[in-house]
């Protein structure tokens, strides 16, 4: 038996022993007999009468949460309320069929239903909460990196299963589940220090990862029989929630800071001979894809094409905006009835249809019809200026003022706006997103200048602002003015070397998540560290020298629509 498909079959018996605590698992594979068999294993170890439903990929939100079907109740005259797939697979499971081909609203429904455990359903004016505790498993078909599943999704499940070099040879079948309860494994911190150790230096930003991985080690334990989480515990725990999020290779041959020996007792950092969290990274390291980091790179380009344009793109919406006619369609949650189409559709067949004594005009499904609008996506551009003692000698005054371009550009587009500055030990966020550009304008001009240079955290500062402005639905741009040369690491510790690693590092995280950026180098002679420093995070290079004001205001207009 291959160790990819020993593994499989982990997942599936770790997935199934808790699908909602788990929240889901993605399974990388093309349909057929090797998908099959990992289909029936996970089910075979499911709770009896656990419910298993599937999600075709052109799920409507009507099927997938459930409500009012608009049909049924004109047929009848009284309201008739549909069950959702959703709530059909509370303490259960629901598998998703060409997952990376999920709407962004279905992916967002099903992301909710994991997070809270329950939907809602609009009936006769008022919203009920369903129970919906379940796991979710993905079945990603994709064969390049032009199609992936949901981001909301993958985080949420913390499984991560590859099959595509499986073949019918390894399979084996699995073994059986356990009789009777399982026990109730517990951890410590050292366990936890252990993974979160792991995810830094594989370069994963998000805390979930971590406590899934936690998670799922407990539970490979409980069926194991051990009372306590053990090294191999963590191991494959480590290989099956933390490789598959990687978004860096982690150095080799160096302590990270925070496994100094004088930070805690070596009797709580070492298991066995070696230190546990050495042991877990590189279970995890082993586990990771050949040619990581190439794949990351590769996958960029295509993740923002599929954006569906760039900040302040024009999309389709289906409650407001420019109206573009009205199509044929049901008329589901995020989409509005057009009411005088709908009649207009109807109208030349009532002679043909018979209708209750109480209706005027018999309507059937297939003479709704859905009104379509036009929206412009909001936008947020993200400023991240170094104020560093090196940018300060330099032309930080000349980047102040390229800013203060880009500023009033913003808010000709009407454009959210965020400022982020980074200098002696930390980033600060002096202006969260607004549209009020005479405070941007006045944050800026007193910005100060001097100290270190903390490349990483400003970087780290402006991601997370980025992510938060795309879950609210806009469209980021970060636009980051610096030399490039980083001498203060993530800990606020001084140092050339790891702070140029950790910039490195928070680069390749924002390239991960596709996140559009412009590194304008204010040095006073192009440099090769801001060069690289944009090819790290996927971004256009723009030396202040040979760029004039206008020509960084076309480069941003371009990126954000």
């Amino acid at each position: 038996m291959s160790a990819a498909w020993c593994d499989a079959l982990a997942a599936a018996a770790i997935f199934a022993a808790a699908p909602h605590a788990l929240g889901g698992v993605v399974v990388r594979a093309p349909a057929g007999p090797v998908r099959d068999a990992w289909i029936a294993a996970m089910r075979a170890r499911l709770a009896p009468h656990a419910p298993v439903r599937r999600i075709p990929a052109s799920v409507t939100d009507d099927r997938l949460l459930g409500g009012l079907d608009l049909a049924a109740t004109l047929a009848g005259g009284a309201p008739v309320l549909a069950s959702g797939l959703l709530a059909e697979c509370h303490g259960g499971v629901a598998i998703a069929a060409m997952a990376e081909r999920l709407s962004a609203a279905a992916a967002a429904r099903i992301a909710a239903a994991l997070d809270t455990g329950a939907v809602t359903v609009e009936r006769e004016g008022f919203a009920a909460r369903v129970p919906a505790r379940l796991g979710v498993v993905l079945l990603d078909e994709s064969v390049g990196e032009d199609e992936r599943v949901a981001s909301v999704l993958e985080e949420r499940a913390a499984l991560t299963v590859d099959l595509r070099e499986v073949s019918l040879r390894d399979i084996t079948e699995a073994p059986s589940a356990p009789a009777g309860p399982l026990c109730e494994a517990t951890s410590d911190d050292v366990h936890a220090g252990a993974l979160c150790h792991a995810a830094l230096a594989l370069g994963i930003g998000s805390l979930r990862a971590p406590l899934l991985a936690l998670r799922a080690a407990r539970i490979a334990a409980s069926l194991a029989g051990r009372p306590i989480v053990g090294e191999d515990d963590l191991a494959l725990a480590a290989r099956l929630v933390l490789a598959p999020r990687a978004t860096c290779v982690p150095p080799s041959g160096e302590e990270h800071p925070d496994s100094r020996d004088d930070e805690a007792p070596p009797e709580e950092k070492t298991h066995g001979d070696r230190p546990l969290e050495e042991v877990v990274l590189d279970a995890a390291t082993a586990a990771l894809p050949a040619g990581l980091l190439e794949r990351l790179a590769d996958a960029s380009a295509p993740d923002r094409a599929r954006g569906g344009g760039g900040a302040g793109a024009i999309r389709p919406s289906g409650l407001r905006g420019r109206g573009l006619g009205s199509r044929a369609g049901d008329p589901v949650r995020g989409a509005r009835l057009d009411i005088v189409a709908t009649l207009r559709a109807a109208a030349p067949w009532q002679r043909l249809r018979s209708r209750p004594a109480s209706a005027r005009v018999a309507v059937r499904r297939d003479d709704f019809r859905i009104a379509r609008f036009a929206q412009r996506t909001p936008a947020t551009t993200i400023f991240v200026v170094d104020a560093s003692g090196s940018s300060a000698m330099q032309r930080l005054a000349e980047a102040k003022g390229a800013v203060q371009l880009l500023l009033a550009e913003c808010y000709v587009r009407r454009d959210s706006v965020a400022l982020v500055a980074f200098r002696n030990a930390q980033a600060q966020v002096l202006l969260p997103p607004t549209r009020s550009l005479a405070r941007a304008k006045r944050l800026l001009a007193g910005l100060p200048g001097g100290g270190g240079t903390p490349l990483a955290a400003g970087i780290d500062a402006a991601v997370e602002l980025a992510l938060a402005a795309r879950a609210r639905g806009q469209n980021p741009l970060c636009v980051v003015l610096t030399d490039g040369r980083a001498n203060v690491a993530r800990d606020g510790i001084g140092g050339r070397a790891r702070a140029e690693q950790d910039a490195v590092a928070s680069a390749r995280r924002a390239r991960a998540h596709a996140l559009p950026a412009i590194v304008v180098d204010i040095s006073a002679q192009p440099a090769d560290a801001a060069r690289r420093l944009a090819e790290s995070m996927g971004a256009r290079y723009l030396p202040l020298p040979h760029a004039q004001a206008d020509a960084i205001t076309r480069a941003v207009r371009a990126l954000s629509g």
